[in-house]
C-alpha cells in the first residue's frame, strides 16, 4: 500500500485514540496483495467467511486450477469451482468475472491508472462485486491510501470500542468518524482490523 509507513506515522501523531491503541496492541503489518484477477477472486472467496475458511478454499482452488487465471477458472466450470469449496453463487460470480476479463470488458491493469470513482463504478457493474469487495481490492491490490469500508462490521465494532462509544457506530457514523484519519483511511482501517483481533473479547 502506497505510503503505509507514512500513514501509520500520521495517524499515530494526530489521533490520540489510535496512539493509545498502538501502545497497547502494536502496529499492524501492511496487507498489500498483487493486483489482478487472482486477487479479485481471492477477495470474493473471502466474502462472509472466516479467514481460515477463505484460506482453505483458496488452497483448494489453487490445487485444482494451478494458476488462478480466467482460462483455468473457465476450464474448471461451475462444478469444478464448487468442488474446490466455492458456493454456487460465488462460483458463478467468479466465472462471470473471468468471462468479462477474457472478453476485454474488465481491464484490471487499466483500472490501476484510473480514479477511485471509475474503479468503483467498473468493478461494481459485475455481479458479485459490491461496495466492500471493490473497496478491499482498491485498498490491498491497488494500494489506494484513503479507502474506508464503512460497512465492515469488524471496523465498526473496533472503532466503537476504540472511541469508547456506547453503541457500535453504523456505516454513516463511521464515515464521519473516519474523516479524522484522512488522507490515510486505508491505513486506519488496517489498524482497526488489527485492534479488533487483539482487543479482549467483546464481540
Amino acid at each position: 500500500m502506497r505510503g503505509f509507513r507514512n500513514g501509520l506515522s500520521h495517524i499515530y501523531s494526530t489521533c490520540p485514540y489510535m496512539r493509545d491503541a498502538v501502545q497497547l496492541y502494536g502496529n499492524p503489518r501492511s496487507r498489500k496483495r498483487e493486483p489482478g484477477f487472482a486477487t479479485l477472486v481471492r477477495i470474493i472467496i473471502d466474502q462472509q467467511v472466516s479467514v481460515q475458511a477463505g484460506a482453505a478454499i483458496w488452497r483448494r482452488l489453487e490445487a485444482a486450477a494451478g494458476i488462478v487465471e480466467p482460462a483455468s477458472v473457465n476450464a474448471l466450470g461451475e462444478q469444478g469451482l464448487r468442488e474446490a469449496g466455492l458456493s454456487g453463487p460465488k462460483a458463478r460470480y467468479v466465472l462471470g468475472i473471468a468471462e468479462a476479463v477474457a472478453a476485454g470488458e474488465l481491464d484490471l491493469a487499466r483500472l490501476g491508472r484510473c480514479r477511485e470513482e471509475t474503479v468503483f463504478r467498473e468493478l461494481t457493474k459485475l455481479k458479485g462485486i459490491g461496495r466492500w469487495t471493490a473497496e478491499i481490492y482498491m485498498m490491498f491490490a491497488m494500494g489506494r491510501p484513503d479507502i474506508l469500508p464503512v460497512g465492515d462490521i469488524a471496523l465498526q465494532s473496533s472503532a466503537g470500542r476504540l472511541l469508547e462509544l456506547s453503541e457500535r457506530p453504523g456505516a454513516d457514523e463511521l464515515e464521519v468518524i473516519g474523516e479524522r484519519w484522512r488522507p490515510y483511511r486505508s491505513v486506519a482501517a488496517i489498524m482497526l482490523w488489527h485492534f479488533y483481533k487483539k482487543m479482549p473479547a467483546e464481540r
